[in-house]
């Protein structure tokens, strides 16, 4: 029968003795991870999240302490009295950091027992994930996971103090508000009171953070639950957690000067590293010339090289066709690589272009004597030393090349690069590097659609000096965007906000909508920006992409308590399930099949 703490009061966490706790009596709980019996002496590792400290039960220990200790198992939940002593030299763990101490047993308590756990609960598990996150609470026991967690709450407070100091306040915004469907898809939720009406899960709180401008607040904050229905990847969810904020009477340096400091004090405080400031700054036309990406990973080299002017005039058809249809040819040097891929590595790479739309891969290699390459004969003895002098080229030496639609020379380049640094172990995994890209574009052209949309959101200004362009070419028009971006990975991006009523409804109206129906979806903020609208600005960081970098996972399910998996469900739970007829009558929905 359960009988509460029976007389015990922790007084200490077991990753916490040292030395300086020789001598003193101290009341320990947690879980058994190992008990061995070294005849007339039990070891017992007893473990909780701030680590782990080895317990020694003798057999001459009174009350039946030993009998109850010879039937403690792996996972069961015990608390214990006993007084701290040294370790003999010989015996000394220098794995944990309490391998200097050990805690000799006077009493001890079984609260609960386990059954055999499904996996080991150790650190770098090799373990299914799909086993892990069904019974996650097992996984969330091991010490990695453990560390995970804790570390992602000491972000948060470091992230909470340094906005507090700078005059930030934290502020919530709904959960439950009006759809807005742009972008990804929304997560309705139905009104039982209001019948046939649907409340929207937000993907952001961006419109309310506007309004809290609009309402005086000047600086705003929050580490907000946002949710979104979209396709998953390693570092998507279908909810994550948002670093948001946003600030008044401010333009993009006071913006990017604010975040520089949030991020220095994180990585201070929670890495011990020193980051340099200010960052980087690289136009978004300059990120995807030299990377082919708008997240560009600036640890290593191998930079995009265009050829286009070269190669037009050349005998390949496939560089001439790609320029003669307003696309281009573009190139990879691979310093060394003759010696450092084979023909075998070349030919996965063609395959691996591929998967970025592109049609193909060709490639040179520069040899003393001679270029081997199937496109060798197509190009001329100046064309040729043209090609090589634009790239750098020297004797071993390898030339990778991609001629198509821009778009997609961009993204199959800019992921072969990234694909040969990790093949090549070009990457320096001690850096960070973190900069800043600006000058986006502010609209895209959605050929499906065959409308333009929003290169980040409707409610982000064009620069000043390319106003006038919304009326006779918008594509040229760059937005007073920016992205934070460190080491290959997007943390978070944001935007000077139009606050001018009437440069809003003209971006509305550049995105197909008309008076009626932007009011329909936005009258609430149109409405507020009549009443004196301040200059204003933000951005929001994904708090679990930073806290997957911060560990060094390779997935943000590695640092949340209790995530989904590839199809949005929760395998520990079930989620999502059906629910009761009752339920949904009160809500006056009937299920009709999709299929």
């Amino acid at each position: 029968m359960q009988k509460g703490l029976a007389g015990l009061k922790r007084t200490n966490y077991c990753g916490e003795l040292t030395k300086s706790d020789v001598g003193n009596t101290v009341t320990l709980m947690g879980w058994a991870a190992k008990n061995r019996d070294l005849g007339g002496v039990l070891f017992i590792d007893l473990r909780d999240r701030t680590g782990m400290v080895q317990l020694v039960v003798n057999e001459r220990a009174k009350d039946g302490i030993f009998e109850r200790a010879e039937g403690v198992r792996s996972e069961y939940v015990i608390g214990i009295e006993g007084v701290v002593r040294l370790r003999d030299a010989e015996t000394v763990n220098k794995n944990i950091s309490t391998g200097e101490v050990e805690v000799v047993v006077n009493s001890l308590v079984i609260y609960s027992k386990s059954q055999t756990p499904p996996f080991y609960i150790e650190e770098d598990s090799d373990t299914n994930e799909q086993v892990r996150l069904k019974y996650r609470y097992l996984d969330l026991r091991r010490p990695d996971m453990q560390k995970n967690i804790i570390l992602r709450h000491k972000a948060c407070k470091v992230v909470r103090d340094y906005f507090d100091k700078n005059g930030f306040l934290e502020i919530e915004t709904p959960m439950l508000i009006k759809s807005t469907p742009e972008g990804a898809r929304d997560y309705l939720v139905p009104s039982r009171v209001h019948n046939g009406a649907f409340y929207a899960l937000p993907q952001s709180p961006q419109l309310y953070k506007q309004l809290l401008m609009v309402a005086g607040m000047d600086r705003y904050f929050q580490i907000a639950r946002c949710f979104r229905d979209e396709d998953l990847r390693a570092d998507r969810q279908p909810e994550f957690t948002q670093i948001d904020i946003e600030m008044s009477f401010v333009d993009i340096d006071d913006v990017i000067a604010v975040n520089e400091g949030m991020l220095v004090d994180v990585f201070h405080e929670i890495m011990g590293v020193k980051i340099e400031t200010p960052f980087e700054r690289l136009p978004y036309d300059e990120a995807m010339e030299r990377f082919g990406s708008d997240k560009p990973d600036t640890r290593f080299g191998l930079e995009l090289i265009n050829v286009t002017d070269i190669a037009k005039g050349c005998g390949f058809k496939v560089f001439a066709d790609a320029e003669a249809s307003g696309g281009s040819v573009r190139a990879i040097n691979v310093k060394g690589g003759a010696d450092k891929l084979s023909r075998r590595d070349l030919d996965s790479l063609v395959d691996f272009v591929k998967t970025y739309r592109a049609k193909g891969l060709a490639w040179v290699i520069i040899t003393k004597d001679e270029l081997k390459s199937p496109i060798a004969k197509f190009l001329s003895t100046d064309d040729v030393n043209s090609i090589i002098q634009r790239a750098g080229a020297v004797v071993g030496d390898v030339l990778l090349f991609v001629a198509d639609k821009d778009e997609i020379v961009f993204d199959a380049l800019g992921n072969l690069r990234l694909e040969i640094a990790c093949r090549l172990d070009l990457i320096d995994k001690s850096k960070f590097n973190f900069l800043w890209v600006t000058d986006f574009p502010l609209l895209e052209y959605d050929d499906e659609q065959k409308k333009y949309v929003a290169k980040h959101h409707p409610f982000t200004s064009p620069k000043d000096e390319d106003v006038e362009l919304l009326d006779v070419d918008p594509l040229k028009v760059r937005a007073k965007a920016y992205d934070i971006i460190l080491n290959g990975t997007e943390l978070g991006g944001g935007s000077i906000r139009i606050y001018d009523s009437n440069l809003q409804k003209k971006m509305f109206s550049l995105l197909g909508f008309s008076d009626e129906e932007a009011h329909k979806r936005f009258g609430y903020l149109l409405d507020a920006f009549k009443y004196g609208t301040p200059p204003h600005g933000g951005m929001a960081y994904g708090l679990d992409r930073l806290m997957m970098l911060l560990t060094g996972s390779n997935s943000i399910r590695d640092v949340m308590a209790f995530p989904k998996v590839q199809n949005a469900s929760e395998l520990m739970t079930n989620a999502p399930d059906i629910v009761d007829r009752k339920q949904l009558m009160e809500l006056g929905i009937k299920i009709v099949s999709n299929e």
